[in-house]
């Protein structure tokens, strides 16, 4: 069997992949991106279909190129943002081969590079980059039997209402997509259990910027990475409907019953963590930490922006925060379908190489695998807090294109002959 080789393959053709080959092509740097269904494939087939971005269009796009037909401030839906990273991808003649997956890769033994096992053949590589980002394997809790007579469904799977069996729903998870998911199925009329969690809730908007707005002066993006382990914070933001800041107790008040934590099922009953009021608090804390740290900045700063006293404006707590649901007969309930908003896994199993803990997660350095010439992009916290978003990828791969430029410069150095050097 023939074997096609390349020095780099990029594995993955959505944001990640695309920023990529930019910056491979801007370096030199011959290379392919394989993407086993279409450009950005998870915007269009793993999302619900009312799904937007959490961030407005002036900011959650790659320098090189605007939302075509958008405003500035809006927030641009799933099928519009597949067609933007299409556009861009034609934009920078992005060498992509579609409809390929990527089955294994292996070292090629006492020698640099790897071998790719592809549905469409081998290749031969000295560098893979997997851009498949963080959010591959659904995670659902090993709760509720497969029998128990209730659909379950993860939120990647969920499509809109209509989708799901009449009846209530119990929603497990209250970040931006549970509790998206949640008013959406409340607002065409469900009876909603909302599940919530610890969590971080950051308003909207405050005195007429938006969250990423403040994030940006306020050098949140740019935090550093975590320890591992301590990467993911549940953050409860939405851009549905034009943009408002998640309010639980508003999500309370139009008919959604809050729940903690879901902790355990037996003989069709849920059982609830205590924790609601904690997690509710935690998520206020936070929100009240946002607001004192921007008004801080704009008083150290003189900046012109008007004061927003209504953003501090707090609803009275619903019964079922200050008496909480710790058990639910789910049937008694009328309760017929779960969504697990519960995430995502990671899921190198393909990657045959000493790249991965023994929990499968990478073990790298800012992108750069233990296992010299893999390197990793669109994880969570990769370099800083906006690794995983669309502006921040774009940057992080930037510095990983010219890590691969820079090797490739020293592999490229000879010893002057003896007539050169005279």
């Amino acid at each position: 069997m023939s074997v096609e080789e390349i020095d780099t393959l990029v594995v993955g053709g959505g944001q990640a992949g695309i920023a990529m080959s930019e910056h491979l092509s801007k370096g030199g740097v011959p290379h392919l991106v394989l993407e086993r269904g279409r450009v950005a494939e998870r915007w269009r087939s793993e999302r619900w279909d009312s799904l937007v971005t959490n961030g407005p269009a002036w900011h959650d796009r790659f320098p090189g190129m605007e939302f075509e037909s958008e405003s500035s401030d809006a927030f641009v839906s799933k099928e519009k943002v597949a067609d933007y990273f299409a556009a861009y991808a034609e934009m920078i003649a992005a060498p992509l081969r579609l409809g390929v997956e990527v089955l294994e890769v292996q070292k090629i033994g006492g020698r640099l590079g790897f071998l790719v096992r592809t549905s469409a053949g081998l290749f031969q590589a000295s560098n893979v980059i997997a851009a498949t980002g963080a959010f591959q394997r659904p995670v659902i809790p090993a709760l509720v039997p497969d029998n128990s007579g209730h659909m379950q469904i993860h939120s990647s799977g969920y499509r809109n209402p209509d989708q799901l069996p009449s009846g209530a729903v119990l929603v497990v998870g209250a970040g931006s997509s549970g509790t998206q998911i949640a008013d959406e199925l409340a607002r065409a009329g469900r009876q909603v259990y909302l599940s919530v969690g610890p969590h971080d809730r950051p308003p909207r908007a405050y005195r007429q910027r938006d969250c990423c707005w403040w994030l940006g002066v306020l050098g949140k993006w740019d935090s550093p990475a975590k320890e591992p382990g301590a990467e993911h914070v549940t953050i409860a933001v939405s851009g549905a409907r034009g943009g408002n800041t998640i309010d639980f107790r508003q999500l309370a008040a139009q008919g959604i019953t809050l729940v903690g934590r879901t902790q355990s099922y037996q003989g069709g009953v849920i059982a609830f963590n205590a924790d609601l009021p904690e997690n509710i608090a935690r998520g206020d804390s936070y929100y009240r930490s946002f607001l004192d740290e921007a008004d801080a900045y704009v008083a150290r700063n003189g900046i012109d922006l008007p004061e927003d006293p209504d953003a501090r404006r707090i609803e009275p707590d619903p019964k079922c925060l200050t008496d909480p649901i710790l058990e639910l007969n789910l049937s008694d309930n009328g309760v017929n379908s779960i969504v697990w908003a519960t995430g995502f896994a990671a899921d190198y199993s393909w990657l045959k190489v000493d790249a991965c803990d023994n929990r499968g997660n990478p073990i790298h350095q800012r992108g750069v695998s233990t296992e010299q010439g893999i390197y990793f992009l669109g994880l969570p916290w990769q370099m800083r807090r906006g690794s995983s978003f669309i502006w921040g990828v774009w940057q992080d791969a930037k510095q990983i294109a010219d890590h691969i430029v820079t090797k490739r410069n020293y592999f490229a150095y000879r010893v002057p002959s003896a007539d050169e050097r005279r």
